[in-house]
């Protein structure tokens, strides 16, 4: 966790000047194979399916490219119907994940138009067998749970989007806000991390609890789903994730005094719809603990926690806003005792079905 602001940096090291993307780091064929791009496939397992639906944010705002995202094990064993011109972009830290590299085969001989690696792992079979490789640089992980290859895979994806984005009409205004927005997430996580007193005393309401529920709007949902997985994988804590705006299709039926509820909340436009959710969660008893930006106007008062963060442009606030919910997992597991590194039944790479 803290080695993050190190590897983001390294991530983006060599791939960007001061205002833009340098599309050659991407891959010498990068230009060629995103020229024509019309649609984007994501296929991913675990935490880099989360990383990969973030991306779809990103890649359809930015670029106006629709992009599809889908658990691996899922596209493995349906029909498909392959729009023309399409890229099918993986995601893997160990570019062994057995379900992840039996979708690239598959996808190769159905004829989907390139295939695009995001991976940590140099000459992984998935490396060996894409057309474009877009290598983390978060170094070996060794715990099973992700964190920094989580944060780097969704650095090089915003890469990638900034690069496709700009055979579809992207300002250079635009990619120069985009490309000094990322040069400060190394300071912002930092910034973050030295909250970590603060987190570990919060940790502490989770130690007597058996359930969990993380809310988010926008690019937040993906980053509330991670930040439930992980809860759940090294605390054992059960907890699951939804969009904010579904507190009332269900979910809400669970909300008491024993169902803490963590939300994740930038300073976007979604910010004062994503308040009246937490007023729904605070009128039935619920008790909130909200990591949001400090010009966000979420205020703490009795049952509503807030841990101010620093403001983030909201391209790349799902980076940021990661980093203390992997925090509070770890904190919650070391009180209860749990192994953070090897939680059980897990493996850190999944090469069989």
């Amino acid at each position: 966790i803290y080695e993050q602001p190190k590897v983001v940096k390294a991530t983006m090291t060599g791939r960007i000047t001061d205002s833009r993307v340098l599309e050659q780091a991407l891959g010498t064929d990068a230009a060629k194979l995103l020229e024509n791009v019309r649609h984007v496939q994501i296929i991913a397992c675990g935490t880099s399916y989360h990383a990969g639906m973030v991306a779809r944010y990103w890649i359809e705002e930015l670029a106006g490219v629709p992009c599809s995202v889908e658990v691996a094990s899922e596209f493995r064993y349906r029909k498909h119907v392959i729009q023309q011109d399409t890229l099918f972009l993986c995601i893997s830290q160990s570019g062994e994940t057995a379900d992840t590299l039996a979708a690239l085969r598959q996808a190769k001989k159905a004829g989907f138009r390139a295939a695009l690696a995001i991976c940590n792992v140099p000459g992984s079979s998935l490396v060996r067998e894409s057309d474009l490789v877009i290598m983390t640089q978060a170094g070996p992980e060794i715990g099973v749970a992700s964190t920094k290859a989580f944060t780097t895979q969704l650095v090089a994806l915003l890469l990638f989007s900034v690069a496709l984005a700009r055979h579809n009409g992207l300002s250079e205004e635009k990619e120069a806000e985009i490309v000094e927005a990322l040069h400060l997430v190394p300071g912002q996580v930092s910034d973050v991390l030295a909250l970590d007193g603060e987190i570990e005393t919060m940790s502490k309401a989770f130690m007597d609890k058996n359930h969990s529920l993380f809310l988010g709007r926008g690019s937040q949902y993906p980053v509330a789903m991670e930040g439930a997985l992980k809860l759940k994988e090294i605390s054992y804590i059960h907890a699951e994730a939804y969009p904010a705006g579904e507190l009332k299709h269900g979910p809400l039926a669970l909300v008491d005094s024993e169902m803490p509820v963590v939300t994740v909340a930038p300073n976007n436009d979604l910010v004062e719809k994503l308040k009246s959710n937490l007023e729904e969660v605070r009128a039935r008893g619920g008790e909130l603990f909200v990591f949001a930006d400090k010009e966000a106007g979420v205020k703490a008062e009795p049952g509503i926690h807030v841990m101010q963060l620093p403001s983030v442009h909201e391209i790349t606030a799902p980076i940021v806003y990661t980093v203390p919910l992997q925090l509070l997992s770890y904190h919650v597991a070391v009180l209860k005792g749990t192994d953070v590194d090897q939680p059980r039944n897990l493996a850190k790479s999944v090469t069989v079905e």
